[in-house]
């Protein structure tokens, strides 16, 4: 395995000054985002690059010339909803599919996105209690709700898929982000089985801090999806045993409400322990996978260099080589 990082954690800079941070660092590649919420600071117009050969040349030789590679190109953002923000977010990521193959990238990270809970409103609805009540006339709302959302991701993922093919991307993979419809492996096997033929395209980017603050195990994660682990971010979460001991690990707090919430995300190192991830590394090499670990850094209880240093020490430390 090799180690990657999510560019969006430094901000604004200059791209090239980007790119001699990263290689100051002692990392091999670069996870950038192209479309979708991300900051796109790096890849402003996806449509841009696409069209222009010359342009596009330009920007790879600035990676290449200093050794590094880019592991994947990100575009997570919801394309479900019947919105601008929606729409635009699908013509973004399908966007980002185009341009990952004229680069040569065959990793596309993403999300499923998450639609409303009927035709005509405009609010994702993250269904997340049991939907087998209430009912009123015969009518359960949430059940009716649940097939819909389905059926529009059904739809969509088909035609990104088929997109995503046609450009020469190999490998989506799909972030099981808490209020996504894919969350989990569960549900990421749903979209596979709605998406039918083309799912082939389909794996996971198995960030395991989105699991643990859900209360699963991503070890058991890996085991689970085999060889359908596409990509890896290495990112931790923390469990505030003081708050959710209390009120649980449900949480809509503000992320800058660190010392209110019941579970944050931190430094790698910082919520499971070292031995904890030579063990996920390791379980997911034995499952096939040795491409890039990509370091998301979102620790808002420390600063950004500090993060990135220990995360970046604990990642060199326990990763499968």
């Amino acid at each position: 395995m090799k180690l990657s990082i999510c560019t969006d954690v430094f901000g604004k800079i200059p791209f090239t000054e980007m790119l001699d941070k990263v290689v100051a660092y002692g990392l091999d590649a670069i996870e950038m985002t192209a479309g979708g919420w991300g900051g796109c600071n790096f890849i402003p117009s996806a449509e841009e690059l696409i069209n222009d050969d010359a342009k596009r040349e330009a920007f790879l030789a600035e990676i290449t010339k200093r050794g590094l590679a880019i592991s994947a190109l990100n575009c997570s953002g919801n394309p479900l909803i019947d919105t601008p923000m929606g729409r635009m977010h699908s013509k973004t990521m399908r966007d980002t599919m185009v341009l990952a193959g004229k680069m040569g990238v065959d990793t596309v990270v993403t999300m499923s996105g998450l639609p409303a809970g009927a035709p005509g409103d405009k609010t994702p609805n993250w269904f997340v209690s049991t939907i087998s009540w209430p009912e009123y006339e015969g009518f359960n709302y949430m059940a009716e709700g649940v097939k819909y959302q389905w059926k529009v991701a059904g739809e969509w993922w088909k035609e990104t898929c088929r997109i995503a093919k046609e450009a020469g991307v190999k490998k989506i993979a799909i972030e099981e982000f808490p209020g996504a419809l894919v969350h989990n492996v569960r549900t990421f096997n749903q979209l596979c089985e709605a998406v039918g033929e083309d799912s082939d395209v389909l794996g996971l980017n198995l960030d395991p801090s989105h699991l643990m603050i859900q209360g699963a195990e991503p070890i058991e994660a890996a085991w689970a999806l085999g060889e359908k682990i596409f990509y890896v971010h290495g990112k931790d979460a923390r469990i505030e045993k003081h708050n959710a001991n209390i009120d649980g690990i449900l949480e809509n707090l503000p992320v800058e409400c660190s010392a209110q919430r019941n579970w944050n995300y931190v430094a790698v190192g910082c919520g499971r322990d070292l031995q904890w991830w030579k063990e996920f590394f390791s379980v997911c090499h034995m499952n096939g996978y040795n491409g890039y670990v990509s370091l998301e850094m979102e620790d808002l209880t420390m600063s950004v260099e500090a993060g990135l240093q220990t995360s970046i020490d604990a990642l060199k430390a326990t990763i499968s080589q």
